[in-house]
């Protein structure tokens, strides 16, 4: 499947970005996240570390927010903001306003992570691996799709089940 294309969202930096604003990157990372779920919070340390561990091999994060802001106050773009600073995250973090990009994607949950490879095909959705908890992660799935890629080998499981918190629609 083809990347669904997407232009002009707000990021915390001032930014807007689209898909063709990561057409140097070699994989793109969609990461669908909020500010007030604790699956989120608990995910936010390892999003900042696979960015640091993977940005020399052309692998971008970018994290998008498609919650409601009028339903979920924790979401708006000034709490998003709050949020960089605190967490100082390493990758753009951008405001699907209206949540056409994860209508468009099918994202269910946040956390909910799409790999596109360096053609935008979908690669990989699901989890990032398979804990909340950092210290009982057995599983790495979005590192192990990553490696994957980055070997030029197929990735081994391309779809996992998401879990955490859903987006508010």
């Amino acid at each position: 499947m083809g990347a669904s294309d997407f232009g002009n969202l707000l990021s915390v930096d001032g930014e807007r970005y689209s898909l063709s604003s990561f057409q140097n990157a070699r994989l793109l990372v969609l990461l669908f996240i909020s500010n007030g779920c604790p699956t989120v919070k608990a995910c936010q340390d390892r999003m900042i570390r696979i960015q640091k561990d993977y940005s020399g091999k052309n692998v971008q994060l970018l994290a998008l927010n498609s919650n409601n802001s009028y339903l979920s106050p924790a979401d708006t773009y000034a709490e998003m903001v709050l949020r960089v600073r605190e967490k100082a995250f390493n990758f753009p973090y951008v405001k699907d306003e209206d949540r056409t990009v994860a209508k468009a994607y099918g994202a269910v949950c946040t956390p909910h992570v799409f790999l596109l490879d360096e053609e935008r095909r979908l690669r990989y959705k699901g989890r990032m691996d398979d804990s909340r908890n950092p210290d009982r992660v057995t599983i790495s799935d979005l590192r192990n799709a990553i490696e994957d890629l980055l070997s030029n080998r197929s990735v081994g499981v391309p779809e996992t089940t998401p879990f955490g918190c859903s987006i508010v629609w």
